[in-house]
Order: C-alpha cells, then structure tokens, then sequence
C-alpha cells in the first residue's frame, strides 16, 4: 500500500462521509437558522453554488455523448439486425426488472403492515403536474426539431434522431467514412471530458450531501420512520439480491465484482438525484470498467436512464400501501395487479418528466382510487429517498448493460474481471504530441 494514491472511488465516498457529518452538524447545532451566516453563505451559497456547478457539468456533457457514443455505436455494430437485438432485449429486460421491483416493493410493505394506526395530519398543499398521454409520448419520440429537443434535454427524441443518423452513415458507406472517423474522436473527447469534471467529484459531492442533509435534518425522518425504514430495505433488497441474481443468472459474471465497481456511479447518481445526469458517469464505467462494448452501451446506458425505474416503482409499490393504511383502505390484489401493470407503462409514459416520481405516483393513486393529496404526508422525505432510489436506477441500467453485451459476445470478460482496469489515474493531464 506504501505510496499508493487514493482512488477517485475512495475520494468519493469521503466526501459523502463527511458530507453527512458536516451537514448533520449544522443542522443539530440549529446554525442553519434563517438569515444566519453559515445558512447564507455556506449551505445556501458555498454548497449550493459548487453542488449545481458540477450537476450542470454533468449535464453539460450529456446530450454530445449521447449523440456521439450513439453514432459510434450503431456505425460499430454495422448491422442493424443486432441493433434490434439490442434494443428489444434491453427493453424487455428493462421493463421486467420495474415490474419485479414494484412487485417485490409492494409485497415488503404489505408484510410490515406500514401504516396503519398512525395518525400524521394531511394538511397538504401538494398539486399535481399533469403527466402527457402515452400517445403523446410516442408521438413525441420523433422530433420535429432534433436540434430543440437536444437543447431541451428530451432523451427520447434525441436517441431516435442518434440511432437514424447513425443508420444513414452505414448506408451511405464509404463516404461517410471521414465523418464516422470525426463522430469516433468527438466521442473519444467527451469520455476525457467526463474524466476532467470527475476529478473534482469528491468535493462536488461534500456540498451536496451536506446542503441536503442540513437542509432536511434527521427529525423529519421519524414521524415517517415505518415508511422510510421499510423503503430502504425494499430499494436495498432490489439493488443486493434481485439485480444480482438477474445479473448471475443471464450473465454468470460475478456479482460482487460488479458491486465493487459500480461504487462511484451510485454515488453520483445519490448525490445528484438525476439517472439523466449521471449517464456520462454510468457510460464511462461500463465501457471502461466492465469492458462492455460502446456499441452496446451507448443505446443501453441512455435508454435505460430514460425508462428504466426500478428505484421510482419500488417507491410507487412502498407509498401506495403505506397512504392505503394511514387512510383505512382495503386495497383488493385486482388493485394491487393494477398497480404494477400501471407503474410499468407509466414508466415508460413519463420517461423524461422533472419531478417523474410524484407525477407518477399521482397516477398510480388516481388509478386505485386512493387520495392524491396523501402524497403531502411522504413529500418531506422524498428528497433522501429520490437520491436513494436514483442509486438503485442506475445500478439496473448497468445490470441490463453488461447482462444484453454478454448475450451478444460485446463484453471484454478480461477487463470486467480485472479489478483495476478504468480506475482514473490522478496523473496531471499531459497533451500528447
């Protein structure tokens, strides 16, 4: 060990650590009071400013290396059959591990009871944003303007528009060889560019954990102790022993290696709470760390980041039973049935939405007949559970990842079993001639 650098994973973890003593400290001492000094000008200013600084660099680099890894991606495949392949296998995969994880969410909850006999008052000013229809949805996945809907983040329009061009590349053949050479180092840009930013992470994350916690605090958590307690365990169980199971039985790979490396990427994905910014971080190790080809990744990665909701489903299953009880209803297995069958087309249907996890839990509840404004009770809570359930997102983005490279022979086993290959090396950054 003698000498050796700490690396970026560790680095991480540290801030997050100290992240949540700081911001834990500042809320048990009350010195995050309104208009004290460390309220202003540190978790409101120092934390906050550097938190949405690197949030913004994240989503800086998402819609260039979507486009790019895309591009570089259908033009590396060089059939479009496999592409298909690719697509529909992730698909599927996607939308049944949501519908494992709702129904696994739901049955936790039912068994623990959550919720009944508690008497927390509803006076809730929570209003519901309108979700677009399904037909909406699809009609929108064509874009009238690529140009807009990458400038507006729409990652659904943006993928088609990627997937075509690249598509029109092949066809075209050898004329379009120089741009494919272009769209190949433009990508090769972006991974460096996401490796630049990631060198600032660990302080990154310190400001966000600890304007998070300092602003929430730990004695909302009690009131909703059951809830809470009960949703880390369901999200936990999803992420530990569903995925990794589903991993191990499609794959064979090592589970554990898997989790050693998908560290980092939880961790960004925690403290950013957006699956959407964290795809340059979630890109770069499954290529560079688990070895699986770019012409997988770049449409797995994307498209699972847009309509894969493991996390989100498992809430959705969690919250429906917990305002059941708190309200005294009886919900009937036809309700529960519906719930899951709802969750999974939901989420497909609001794939991109800000706020998507009440918009869609407003729909579920719409659906069984519960009361929408129930949602005030857990909304206090929803931001730490939003960071968890983000973690366990993108953890089933690269569980399909890895899982539909293996099935097609795109995965380099030697890299995915070699313990430090992709780790970023803290060398200072020397142009090569």
């Amino acid at each position: 060990m003698g000498g050796k650098k700490m690396s970026l994973t560790v680095k991480v973890l540290l801030g997050m650590v100290l992240g949540i003593l700081v911001g834990l400290i500042i809320n048990l001492l009350h010195l995050n009071a309104a208009g004290s000094f460390i309220n202003e000008y540190i978790v409101n200013g120092l934390f906050h400013v550097t938190g949405k600084l690197f949030v913004n660099a994240l989503k800086m680099l998402v819609v260039p290396l979507v486009v790019f890894s895309l591009i570089c991606g259908v033009c590396g495949i060089g059939d479009i059959r496999l592409l298909g392949r690719v697509g529909g296998k992730s698909f599927i995969l996607y939308l049944a591990t949501t519908a494992i994880a709702i129904a696994t969410a739901i049955l936790i909850a039912v068994t623990f009871n959550i919720g009944s006999g508690m008497d927390i008052p509803t006076s809730s000013n929570f209003v519901v944003k309108e979700a677009p229809p399904l037909t909406q949805v699809l009609i929108d996945i064509i874009p009238t303007n690529p140009i807009k809907a990458m400038a507006d983040g729409d990652m659904l329009p943006v993928i088609f528009f990627s997937i075509l061009l690249g598509i029109s590349m092949l066809m075209v053949g050898k004329k379009a060889e120089s741009f494919i050479e272009g769209a190949e180092i433009a990508n090769e840009i972006m991974m460096k560019m996401v490796t630049i930013i990631m060198t600032v992470a660990p302080y990154a994350v310190f400001a966000l954990i600890a304007k998070a916690v300092a602003t929430l605090g730990i004695e909302f958590l009690s009131s909703l102790a059951g809830y809470v307690a009960v949703l880390v365990g369901a999200l936990m169980f999803h992420l530990f022993v569903t995925l990794m199971a589903i991993l191990k039985l499609f794959s064979g790979l090592n589970p554990l290696t898997f989790l050693k490396k998908i560290r980092n990427v939880q961790v960004f994905a925690f403290s950013t709470s957006s699956s959407n910014a964290t795809i340059p971080v979630t890109m770069r190790t499954v290529t560079q760390r688990f070895g699986v080809n770019n012409s997988v990744a770049s449409f797995t990665v994307p498209f699972g980041a847009t309509i894969n909701m493991d996390g989100t489903a498992i809430m959705q299953g969690v919250a429906t039973v917990f305002i059941a009880n708190v309200y005294g209803i009886d919900l009937t297995i036809g309700q529960y049935l519906t719930i899951i069958l709802f969750s999974v087309l939901a989420s497909i249907g609001t794939a991109g939405v800000p706020g998507v996890g009440l918009i869609m839990l407003s729909m579920v509840f719409t659906q069984v007949g519960l009361p929408v404004e129930g949602i005030g009770l857990i909304m206090g809570v929803d931001r730490l559970m939003d960071m968890i359930r983000t973690a366990v997102n993108v953890s089933g983005d690269a569980v399909v990842s890895t899982i539909v490279a293996k099935s097609e022979n795109k995965i380099d086993l030697a890299t995915y079993n070699d313990p430090d290959a992709g780790i970023i090396d803290h060398s200072p950054v020397i142009l090569n001639k």
